[in-house]
């Protein structure tokens, strides 16, 4: 019997070392060389059929800065310098205030740097360095500690399900905290939200127990479809709230605060103790533009086609000859899921890179070894290139990605 009646056991895991470096978000996992990573993104480049968008070279980021631009700012206007308020960098600030419906925002150059800028200011504020939060959030897996090494502060975990926790869960933790942290969706445990009545219910617990709330939203942008929400009253609930522009509006960096005028004011001082006030910054914030013009409204597109992409492969595999599989979660919360198999990850990074080359057919990026022994994962990312897939498309591209894997 396959997986959605057998996998139900299988709880999405962290990797088992948290302090290993971060992996890059379009190749998970360890690699086994840099060869094969460079020869799976060419495959993947030279596909004509993919899923996400496929990987670029240089000159090819390049000459998107120029076709991409135009239209999002003016590029007759002078660079920016130290993040002038009156120049590109100020524009993006501005403009990601109004998405969000805040105050004000603050450019920062990594999404690391721009949350422990926000626990820290709100420890300071709240008088209180304990920040409750998921043992499966970025912040616990991916920064190596910068919460308590850079700035002294501490975290408790409300809960270790792989879900966001419960009021219930917040009202009991068992020692006072000054903020909580809750990242949207939780990537690490198969990109997962709550409802719209949890996460409310969640927010006004934290309020109750005088903490301040949170969002690591870089992923925040494809949550409308989910909560049922436009973007600003979902970032109201929170006091904060972190977005990326890179993973999932195609910018090559940078992350946002949004919060109120002087918290804002605050974390800007804090922003350049940290050495986030960055010369010139226009190449990663006229990406960042772009993204906002062309990437956001086309999200919800994608969070519809994942859902159809995940039904797809649930009965191409059920059936397969592959003993076992997961699809997590079995109607994806936003555009990206989680795929178990039970195979090493480099027969499937090598059945995926031999079915790109032969062909042009690209379904997943890369494959990495779960922490349970005999089973490799991927992130399925949907963006626009699978929105010309149909359900048949997908179940004969899996097929034949089965039929190479099985046949190693």
């Amino acid at each position: 019997m396959h997986g959605n009646t057998r996998h139900d056991h299988h709880q999405p895991t962290r990797q088992p070392d948290r302090h290993t470096p971060p992996r890059q978000e379009a190749d998970p996992g360890a690699e086994p060389g840099v060869g094969d990573r460079h020869r799976r993104l060419a495959a993947a480049r030279g596909a004509k059929r993919t899923l996400a968008a496929r990987p670029q070279t240089l000159r090819e980021r390049l000459d998107g800065l120029l076709s991409d631009s135009p239209g999002a700012y003016d590029l007759d206007a002078w660079p920016d310098m130290y993040g002038n308020d009156d120049g590109i960098v100020g524009e993006l600030e501005r403009r990601t205030a109004d998405a969000l419906g805040a105050e004000a925002a603050a450019f920062f150059p990594t999404g690391t740097m721009a949350q422990q800028v926000a626990l820290r200011c709100w420890a300071g504020r709240t008088g209180n360095a304990t920040v409750a939060g998921h043992p499966l959030s970025h912040m616990e897996v991916h920064e190596r500690d910068a919460y308590a090494t850079l700035s002294g502060l501490r975290m408790v975990h409300p809960t270790g399900e792989p879900r966001t926790p419960t009021a219930d869960e917040v009202h009991a933790l068992q020692e006072p905290f000054g903020t909580l942290a809750l990242e949207l969706p939780l990537r690490d445990a198969g990109f997962v939200l709550p409802g719209w009545d949890e996460l409310t219910a969640s927010v006004e617990a934290a309020r109750e127990r005088d903490a301040v709330v949170h969002f690591d939203g870089a992923r925040l942008w494809e949550c409308t479809p989910h909560f049922g929400r436009g973007l600003p009253e979902i970032a109201a609930l929170a006091d904060s709230v972190y977005v990326s522009f890179y993973k999932s509006l195609g910018g090559i960096g940078g992350a946002a605060l949004v919060g109120s005028e002087s918290f804002i004011e605050e974390t800007r001082a804090w922003r350049h103790r940290y050495g986030g006030q960055i010369f010139q910054q226009w190449p990663t914030a006229l990406t960042a533009l772009a993204g906002l013009d062309a990437e956001l409204p086309r999200l919800p597109a994608y969070v519809a086609q994942a859902k159809d992409v995940a039904r797809a492969l649930t009965e191409g595999l059920a059936e397969s000859s592959v003993p076992w599989f997961r699809v997590h979660p079995r109607e994806p919360h936003t555009h990206q899921f989680r795929l178990w198999l039970p195979y090493p990850a480099q027969a499937l990074n090598d059945a995926g890179l031999r079915q790109a080359r032969e062909t042009g057919t690209s379904m997943f990026q890369t494959w990495f070894e779960d922490a349970t022994p005999g089973l490799a994962t991927t992130e399925v990312t949907v963006q626009a290139p699978a929105l010309e897939w149909t359900a048949a498309d997908i179940r004969a591209a899996l097929a034949d990605f089965v039929a190479r894997v099985t046949a190693a």
